[in-house]
């Protein structure tokens, strides 16, 4: 079904939204948002993982009352469907993270906010706030060459409330996007870099990534990390359950199973292939999450039986934005 902007036909799921997404925002955001980095064969192996496992469901069972909430790391939310970090979500609506983060705690679950957002991380913490008081949001964390940007991103967010820093640990450099590359990406002029200063907020995005990431990044700077906040750290980007362990090791009290959407390294595992070995190596030494290819509420069935806490969607927040900007 091809969805037009201005049509009386409404999305009825994530796939459907994606197709209104892809026919609204100029095809440069759309590939940005969409396309993974060189032959994007894990892009297409995140959604085909899922397809692959069947359900094998009890029958006969008292459904009448059904309770779907859950805790993240001691904080309540009512659903385990939560809010992954991706950046500039002004690309697809004028409120960019304003919107998502009030709908996240409007829904009473937990909205992870990028490093590089297009709003600052106090703007979105008092929005959140507004639509809920108790809304939990984390903050997603680059380890910078200069670790006093690092120290400064830990303790604003501390000060705005936010509950955990989740660190994501499979950029060392920035993935090999051919679609940016094609298309010349840079994020546009109106819009920057909202957690930078002005004279660093470039809208060069490959650019500014790359003179600030941190190429050294070792276990030993999650200890570091680990010193300087009192908030708990979740590990996201972790794939092996070798990995996992020093997670714990170093003090992390989340594991996130993710190869970030794809756009990282191609030709690793979907993250629900990953997942099983990561829990059964974890224990019940940390909380595990995933990211990557959930479109369905199946997809989240599957990823909690597999023994994840809660899974987090990013894309599909994007193209929700999309769709309501088509509204206007």
């Amino acid at each position: 079904m091809k969805i037009v902007p201005g049509s009386d036909t409404t999305p009825l799921n994530v796939l459907e939204f994606e197709e209104y997404a892809r026919e609204y925002l100029p095809k440069s955001t759309m590939d940005y948002f969409g396309s993974g980095s060189d032959s994007m064969e894990t892009l297409k192996e995140n959604h085909e993982a899922f397809k692959r496992l069947v359900l094998h469901p009890r029958v006969l069972r008292d459904v009448s009352k059904m309770d779907i909430s859950t805790t993240l790391l001691g904080h309540h939310i009512s659903s385990p469907v939560c809010v992954a970090p991706s950046s500039t979500h002004r690309m697809a609506h004028p409120d960019g993270e304003i919107a998502s983060t009030s709908a996240a705690a409007k829904a009473d679950t937990c909205f992870v906010l990028s490093t590089m957002p297009t709003t600052t991380l106090e703007d979105v913490a008092t929005a959140s706030s507004a639509a809920n008081t108790n809304a939990l949001r984390w903050f997603q964390l680059y380890v910078f060459k200069d670790r006093q940007i690092t120290v400064g991103l830990v303790r604003r967010a501390e000060k705005a409330g936010y509950k955990a820093i989740v660190l994501t640990v499979d950029a060392p450099v920035l993935g090999n996007r051919e679609a940016d590359v094609r298309n010349h990406f840079i994020i546009p002029k109106h819009l920057t870099m909202a957690n930078f200063c002005p004279q660093n907020a470039t809208t060069d995005y490959a650019d500014y990534v790359s003179d600030l990431y941190d190429q050294t990044l070792s276990w030993k700077d999650v200890r570091w990390l680990k010193s300087i906040t009192k908030l708990p750290i979740v590990a996201k980007g972790i794939l092996t359950p070798e990995d996992a362990v020093m997670a714990v090791k170093s003090g992390c009290e989340g594991i996130l199973v993710s190869n970030h959407g794809a756009r990282q390294l191609d030709g690793v595992a979907a993250t629900i292939d990953a997942l099983p070995a990561i829990v059964q190596a974890v224990g019940d030494r940390a909380e595990v999450y995933m990211d990557g290819g959930v479109r369905r509420g199946t997809d989240v069935f599957k990823a909690l039986a597999l023994g994840a806490c809660a899974i987090f969607v990013g894309r599909p927040v994007l193209f929700g934005l999309a769709h309501s900007t088509a509204l206007f």
